[in-house]
């Protein structure tokens, strides 16, 4: 077929066009790929060819207030994967298994960290024994992507001494991960989880650093050190608290594995922890790297609850202990003074309507005075003086004293007691159905039962104003200033006539096996209904909160046992532990000296 020579040009002129506009396109690409985004996709060869491994910062210790360690860092061996995909990386995962085991939990987590994200190593084994790390150097030309790195753990010299207190670390969840909290954080990075280490994570975590290896196309590091930039980790600064870790060591001594309860020792000036334990407890240093299946449906399965500070978690009826939160109401009303009576003497009971309630001694205490009640911790006197105050103005001023605060205290979970709210009549009235109470609350609350459960700290705390001059100090973990505000406005013989009852209670009262030799000590039994019962009889909750020296207190003292029996018995563990640290203080105070 031929053409005509004009068809032929204009096909000509055609192609040239075409061709010419190709190559236009082309060369505008190669200038666009090779000079105008120059930058991005070296930056993209880059990212292929050098990869990212973190470098974790140490935790900052937590020491005690002398120095003494409480959270400290050992090395350890962590050994992950630097996988392009995620079939690659359950290969390797095979393989590994064939040289030392892996549980299928492990390689579960392995895949989720995976997921997480790609782009930086996976953690396989974050606390690799020795013998594990050598047999994978050994054969360390089957694991490509293979990174062991020296690193350091957390570790709790004392162990379940301290865990109440110092909690415990984790690796961060993914649920953390997206919060605004742990948004700057990678996966399987340890964080703090519960106690101090999950107060002060911010300050306890330090900078991580990171290191480039370089990668070829099959996933395998070609080369380790020097490939990139290299940027070290910055360790965090301690954590200096107010602990005594002598004394907390001794009440967790004390308590053991038998005694259920919690114990909160405070300098009641300034609020300063000396010691916070809950027993039982669990220990901190089986949580670090993965706690062990078995172990942790053990502290699930416990009936004594090791994972719930009772400290600062578990609210209890305070019984006994309460009665000054009703003698201080009276006080300050000035509806009595140290020295009066109650029309109906304690015969044992007091009849109220159709009812009578009991007072804890079944002969009766006779006709005895505010402050004989306050030693004898006689039921029908505080009964009587509950009416008297009535029962608006009894919750206005234990809400004045913290009944339905939280303690303040530097810790996660630091509960609210609880109280009745204000007005009173619209409490109780929510509470139950309308009729279905009436003023005998007044004769429960009065004696700290009813609607009225407190914390173990903030216990500790409403008695450090009984301690002083009416000004309750916040209880603080780390060290620092004091925070310190007033519940009361008391006369100074009415202050001074407190403290004494309270010392009659030891000395004459129902603490009187808890007297300490040359020191005078005050304080205050309880013995509070649990609703719990066992044979027919009630399982009570054994409360203590004192203080010592009552003159010049340096100590402040509560102590709980659940289903303890009789408030003595916390008393006698808590006059071992003010024993304990006067001891010790005058000790260190004759070293000082004499240096």
């Amino acid at each position: 077929m031929k053409f005509h020579p004009n068809e032929i040009q204009r096909r000509s002129r055609t192609a040239a066009a075409v061709l010419f506009l190709t190559m236009v396109f082309l060369i505008g690409s190669f200038f666009r790929a090779q000079v105008l985004e120059h930058r991005s996709y070296l930056t993209q060869a880059e990212e292929n060819r050098l990869r990212e491994v973190p470098l974790p910062a140490p935790r900052g210790p937590i020491r005690d207030r002398r120095g003494q360690v409480i959270a400290e860092n050992i090395p350890v061996h962590s050994v992950s994967i630097l996988a392009p995909r995620l079939d690659s990386l359950q290969s390797v995962l095979r393989r590994i298994g064939s040289v030392t085991p892996l549980t299928p939990e492990q390689v579960a987590q392995a895949v989720r960290r995976f997921r997480q994200e790609a782009r930086l190593p996976t953690v396989i084994l974050p606390n690799a024994s020795f013998d594990v790390v050598s047999r994978l150097e050994e054969h360390r030309l089957l694991f490509p992507g293979l990174i062991i790195q020296e690193q350091t753990k957390r570790f709790y010299p004392d162990g379940i001494a301290v865990a109440p207190l110092v909690g415990y670390t984790g690796e961060v969840t993914e649920a953390e991960l997206g919060t605004d909290a742990f948004a700057d954080y990678k996966p399987g990075q340890q964080v703090g989880k519960a106690g101090l280490e999950r107060q002060y994570e911010s300050e306890l975590r330090g900078r991580d650093g990171y290191r480039m290896v370089e990668m070829d196309a099959r996933g395998r590091i070609v080369r380790d050190g020097g490939a990139g930039s290299l940027v070290a980790p910055q360790a965090a600064q301690p954590l200096n608290t107010n602990i005594d870790l002598d004394l907390q060591r001794y009440v967790a001594a004390v308590f053991g594995d038998s005694l259920v309860g919690a114990a909160v020792a405070m300098i009641p000036t300034t609020g300063e922890v000396l010691a916070l334990y809950s027993g039982p407890t669990f220990d901190p240093n089986r949580f670090i790297g993965g706690i062990p299946r078995s172990y942790y449906n053990q502290l699930l399965n416990d009936p004594r609850r090791p994972l719930y500070n009772k400290a600062t978690q578990g609210r209890y009826a305070p019984g006994s202990t309460w009665k000054l939160a009703t003698a201080l109401t009276a006080l300050e009303l000035g509806l009595v003074g140290l020295e009066d009576r109650m029309p109906v003497p304690c015969t044992g009971a007091y009849q109220f309507g159709n009812r009578a309630f009991k007072c804890h001694l079944a002969r009766g205490h006779g006709n005895v005075t505010l402050a004989q009640a306050i030693e004898q911790s006689c039921d029908v006197y505080f009964y009587q003086l509950g009416l008297r105050i009535g029962l608006d103005r009894l919750v206005q001023h234990s809400l004045r004293y913290g009944a339905h605060e939280i303690s303040g205290i530097d810790l996660p979970g630091d509960n609210r007691s609880d109280y009745p709210t204000d007005p009173a009549t619209e409490y109780f009235n929510r509470r139950y159905p309308r009729g279905g109470w009436s003023n005998a609350v007044v004769l429960n609350l009065s004696i700290g039962q009813g609607e009225n459960s407190q914390t173990v700290v903030n216990l500790a705390k409403f008695y450090t104003a009984l301690a002083t001059d009416g000004v309750a100090a916040t209880p603080r973990i780390r060290h620092g200033d004091p925070v310190r505000h007033r519940l009361y406005e008391l006369d100074t013989t009415s202050l001074a006539g407190i403290r004494n009852a309270l010392a009659g209670v030891v000395a004459r009262g129902t603490a009187q096996a808890s007297r300490i030799q040359g020191t005078v000590f005050a304080g205050k039994t309880g013995t509070a209904q649990s609703g719990r019962f066992a044979g027919g009889i009630e399982l009570d909750h054994a409360w203590f909160a004192g203080f010592a020296p009552a003159d010049d207190p340096k100590i402040v003292v509560a102590v709980m046992l659940e289903f303890g029996g009789h408030g003595t018995r916390a008393a006698r563990i808590a006059k071992s532990i003010v024993e304990k640290y006067l001891r010790t203080r005058t000790t260190q105070i004759n070293r000082a000296e004499g240096e």
